[in-house]
């Protein structure tokens, strides 16, 4: 099973509230919790974009990463 993590907030509100670092604490929980292997570079984040914006630096090296494979 080949597994990636995309983490994202984009307002200041949702820094507060939910920060990247607890979305990664949930889902690396998650995969640990499954068994699954989760090399460090398939961890993508983007901290300060829209959700409605598609062109993300994050993002856009899950889909070149996902395009690779």
């Amino acid at each position: 099973m080949r597994v990636a993590v995309y983490v994202r907030v984009s307002t200041q509100h949702q820094t507060q509230t939910q920060t990247i670092e607890q979305q990664l604490e949930r889902l690396l929980a998650h995969i640990q919790a499954q068994g699954w292997p989760l090399p460090k570079e398939h961890i993508f984040r983007d901290d300060g974009y829209s959700g409605s914006q598609l062109s993300r630096p994050g993002l856009d090296r899950l889909r070149d990463r996902v395009a690779q494979a």
